[in-house]
C-alpha cells in the first residue's frame, strides 16, 4: 500500500467518513467489463466445456440431417405410391371433398411417424441420455411421443382440411390465403395451448406464497401484466434444464417457471429469468412472431406453389398425383417446405435471437440482476456453446450465446450499477 493511500485513509478516519467509501470508489474504477464477464465464462473448463460443445456442434449436423430425414420420409410416401393409396382410401371412406384431405392425413402421420422413429429415438432420447440431460427413461419417454402423435392426429388434419379447401377455391393465389389460414391456427395453438396441450406432459399448480412470487408480482405490476395465475411445472421429470415463459393470449395468459429453475438457481437467477421472460410480452415478441412467421411462411408457400405444379406435371403420373389440389400432393407440399425451412434456417435463427436479445436487455432493466443474469447464462451453457464465432452464432444460434450474453450483463452492470465489483462466482453446480 502506498503512502499516499494511508495519508487519505488517515485522513478520511480523522474525518470520521467511512472507509468503505475509498475502497467502493476503487473497486468501480478498476470495473473491467471484460474481466468481469471472463471471470464467469471461464468457470466453464475441461470436461464440462468440451461436453458443452460436443452437444452443441452435433446439433449443427442434426439440422442438416433432420430435414434429409424428413425430405426422405416423404420422398418414399411418395415414390412408393403409399400417398395415392391413402388418398384412394380417404375416397372411399367419404366423397365429400372437403373431409378427404382430413381422412388422408390420417395414415400420412402414423406412417411417417414410424418412418422417422429410429431417427427420432436416436436424436430425442438416446443423445439426450448419452449427454445426461434426459431424465425419462424409455417408457414414459415414448408415452409423451404418443401424446404428440394423438395431438398431431387432431391438429394436422384440420390444418390440411382448411388449407385444401383454400386450394380448391384459390387455386392460383391459394398460397396468400394459406398464409391466412396457418397465422389463425398458429394464434389459436398460442391461445389455447398453455390450457389443453402444456397440461398434457406436465402438472401445473400454483406457485407457493412467499418473497419470490412477491418479487414476480411486483415486476409484472409494474408492467401491468396480468399475474394472478403463476404456476410452478414438474419439468425436472423430463430433464434439468431451467425454463420459465409468459404463455396464451387473452384470457388464458399464464406466468409458468419450471421445478428445475426454483430448485437449482438463486432468488436474483429467477428475478433475472423472469424479467426476460416478461419482457418478450411487454416488447410484443407474441405477436411479432405471429407476422414475421406468417411472412417467412408466405414466401415458402409461394415457393411451393411454383415449384409443386412443375414437379407433378413430370412425375405425378409415377406417384399417382392428380394434381396441386390432390391429398396426395400433402408429401411433395411437405418436402417442398422441408428444403425451404432448412435453407431459412439462418434467417430464422437470427430473427429469433434478435426478439431474445432484446428480452436480455428487458430483462436487465427490469429485475435489476446482472450477476444473476450471468449466472443463468453459464447454466445455460450445459447445452449451448458457451463462446462461438461470430458467423456461427449468426447462422447456429437461436439465441444469444452464453458469452454474449455475460458480456450484456456486465456491461449493464458498469453501465447502471454504482461502485460495481468483480464477482468471482466459482464453479456453479452442474445437478
Amino acid at each position: 500500500m502506498s503512502r499516499l493511500l494511508l495519508f487519505v485513509i488517515a485522513a478520511m478516519l480523522i474525518a470520521g467518513l467511512p472507509t468503505e467509501m475509498l475502497f467502493a470508489q476503487s473497486g468501480s474504477a478498476a470495473f473491467d467489463v471484460e474481466q468481469a464477464s471472463r471471470a464467469y465464462i471461464d468457470t466453464l473448463q475441461g470436461a464440462d466445456l468440451e461436453k458443452s460443445n460436443s452437444y452443441f456442434e452435433g446439433g449443427y449436423w442434426l439440422i442438416l440431417w433432420g430435414a434429409l430425414v424428413g425430405i426422405l420420409v416423404d420422398f418414399l410416401i411418395l415414390q412408393s405410391r403409399l400417398s395415392a393409396r391413402f388418398r384412394d382410401w380417404a375416397e372411399r371412406v367419404t366423397s365429400r371433398k372437403w373431409l378427404q384431405p382430413a381422412l388422408y392425413a390420417l395414415p400420412y402421420i402414423i406412417v411417417g411417424f414410424l418412418i422417422a422413429l429410429p431417427w427420432t429415438i436416436y436424436t430425442d432420447f438416446f443423445r439426450e441420455q448419452q449427454y445426461d440431460l434426459m431424465s425419462l427413461d424409455f417408457g414414459s419417454w415414448f408415452g409423451e411421443q404418443m401424446v404428440g402423435l394423438v395431438i398431431s392426429l387432431i391438429m394436422f388434419p384440420l390444418l390440411v382440411m382448411a388449407i385444401f379447401a383454400v386450394i380448391r377455391r384459390a387455386p392460383k393465389t391459394w398460397w396468400i390465403w394459406g398464409t391466412g389460414v396457418i397465422a389463425i391456427f398458429l394464434f389459436i395453438g398460442m391461445m389455447l395451448g398453455p390450457i389443453f396441450i402444456s397440461p398434457l406432459f406436465n402438472e401445473y399448480n400454483e406457485m407457493a406464497e412467499g418473497p419470490m412470487r412477491d418479487k414476480i408480482v411486483a415486476m409484472a405490476a409494474e408492467y401491468d401484466i396480468p399475474a394472478e395465475n403463476i404456476y410452478v411445472f414438474d419439468q425436472s421429470k423430463q430433464h434439468k434444464r431451467i425454463s420459465a415463459n409468459v404463455s396464451g393470449i387473452g384470457p388464458t395468459i399464464r406466468i409458468s417457471l419450471n421445478d428445475n429453475l426454483l430448485e437449482r438457481t438463486d432468488p436474483d437467477e429467477v428475478a433475472a429469468v423472469m424479467g426476460h421472460e416478461l419482457g418478450h410480452y411487454v416488447l410484443g415478441h407474441i405477436w411479432r412472431t405471429v407476422f414475421i412467421l406468417s411472412l417467412i411462411m408466405a414466401v415458402g408457400l409461394f415457393v411451393t406453389a411454383l415449384v409443386a405444379p412443375r414437379l407433378i406435371e413430370r412425375h405425378g403420373g409415377k406417384w399417382g398425383v392428380r394434381s396441386i389440389s390432390d391429398p396426395a400432393a400433402i408429401p411433395l407440399l411437405s418436402l417442398i417446405l422441408t428444403a425451404y425451412f432448412f435453407a431459412a434456417t439462418p434467417a430464422l435463427n437470427s430473427l429469433v435471437r434478435i426478439t431474445e436479445s432484446e428480452a436480455d436487455q428487458f430483462g436487465l432493466d427490469t429485475a435489476r440482476e446482472p450477476d444473476g443474469f450471468a449466472k443463468v447464462a453459464m447454466r445455460l451453457s450445459e447445452y449451448r456453446k458457451i463462446e462461438p464465432g461470430p458467423v456461427e452464432e449468426m447462422l447456429f444460434f437461436d439465441h444469444p450465446s452464453g458469452a454474449t450474453r455475460v458480456r450484456m450483463a456486465m456491461q449493464w452492470k458498469a453501465d447502471n450499477v454504482a461502485n460495481p465489483v468483480i464477482q468471482n462466482p466459482g464453479k456453479l453446480e452442474k445437478e
